[in-house]
């Protein structure tokens, strides 16, 4: 389970990133073969029914089917067309090792709610590849995605570490890089990449992106930044957070912001728990929502009834959840959408490998000095 929206019909609707496949078309990523299938996709709870509405999308994930990466996430527009990103984690040079099984990933693309196949919008890994925004070795995976006033989007790519503006023709531009940040931690490369993840508009019309770090995942050392759509100023909203997984705004504009480590990614007491935290809109004081029970979150979604979504253990293979979180007099409630084992049985997840692997969407890798760029892991 990846991204979260809602549909022009009520629905929640939950991008799915797969499993892979055990067709023989593979790529190396990360040091590693991935095999490709068309086993993401979109469910949707309606009314209480749960069902697939997309299938058949790109899915890429190790032979044993853990680790896989497709669709990342999901909006709607105006007129109620569904728009997603697929992940690649790698250049257009490895995804050109897949033949036309490839050609989605790296993609803005058009989700085919009324059956058909997915129509690619934009490519953003080829862009990455001559653009070259954060100077490094080329990589994009994009990972949180939002519909802009305009009619195009905006992309968080979690590969390039930059915010892209993509118009509805498909035409790609940098909006903003987020810059490497020094390593407070004894151990790792001298700066940690500035990885974006999720992506939401405020109520000041502004985008706000989450920051997971680079490897080695500094506990506290996660920002929320605010992009001005207008000039591109980037700017730091909040700090002290650690591996921000994405964000949302509820009705009354206050900022929900799901980290999926409480202790960092790369801690050797494990990455513990995830948590959620409330940034108050009016005095800006903090309040943790939840954090026992998260394990791995991976998106949340706010809706106009209070009511917090949330996509958790999204690193299992079999045991993925949808989980709603109803805010009531301390404590706060945890709660399973009402459908039971059906959640764990509808609801595809890539995972990585073991009880506490790597978040699956992001591939984490370190990448090479180039052009002056400093050394930090992904």
């Amino acid at each position: 389970t990846r991204g979260l929206a809602f549909g022009p019909d009520g629905g929640l609707y939950v991008a799915e990133g797969g499993r892979g496949g055990a067709v023989p078309t593979t790529i190396v990523i990360d040091g590693q073969q991935r095999f490709f299938g068309e086993s993401g996709g979109v469910s949707r709870l309606l009314n209480g029914v749960q069902e697939r509405v997309v299938t058949g999308l790109p899915s890429l994930a190790p032979e044993s089917g853990v680790g896989g990466g497709g669709l990342n996430d999901i909006a709607f527009n105006s007129l109620g067309e569904a728009f997603g990103v697929i992940s690649l984690g790698a250049g257009p040079t490895e995804r050109a090792t897949l033949g036309t099984a490839g050609a989605l990933f790296g993609h803005v693309v058009r989700l085919p709610l009324d059956g058909g196949a997915a129509e690619p919008i934009a490519d953003l890994a080829a862009y990455e590849a001559s653009a070259n925004p954060d100077g490094t070795d080329v990589n994009s995976n994009p990972f949180g995605f939002l519909l802009a006033a305009d009619g195009g989007f905006a992309v968080a790519d979690a590969g390039g570490n930059d915010i892209l503006g993509v118009t509805a023709a498909g035409e790609v531009s940098t909006r903003s890089v987020l810059p490497p940040r020094p390593n407070p931690l004894p151990f790792g490369p001298p700066v940690f990449q500035s990885v974006p993840t999720g992506i939401a508009v405020g109520p000041d019309d502004a985008y706000y992106i989450g920051q997971l770090t680079g490897f080695p995942f500094p506990p506290g050392a996660a920002n929320v930044y605010r992009l001005d759509p207008a000039t591109n100023d980037l700017t730091v909203a909040h700090t002290g957070f650690t591996n921000i997984i994405d964000l949302t705004f509820d009705a009354a504009g206050d900022l929900y912001v799901l980290q999926i480590s409480t202790n960092g990614l790369a801690s050797a007491m494990g990455p513990g728990s995830g948590a959620l935290l409330k940034i108050d809109a009016t005095t800006g004081n903090r309040t943790l929502i939840a954090s026992d029970g998260l394990m791995f979150p991976s998106s949340v979604l706010a809706g106009q009834d209070g009511t917090l979504y949330v996509t958790n253990r999204a690193t299992s293979g079999d045991a993925g959840q949808v989980l709603s979180l109803t805010l009531v007099p301390e404590p706060a409630s945890l709660l399973l959408l009402g459908l039971g084992c059906a959640a764990v049985a509808i609801f595809r997840i890539s995972s990585s490998r073991g009880r506490h692997g790597r978040f699956p969407a992001l591939r984490f890798r370190r990448k090479r000095r180039r052009r002056g760029a400093g050394v930090a892991g992904r």
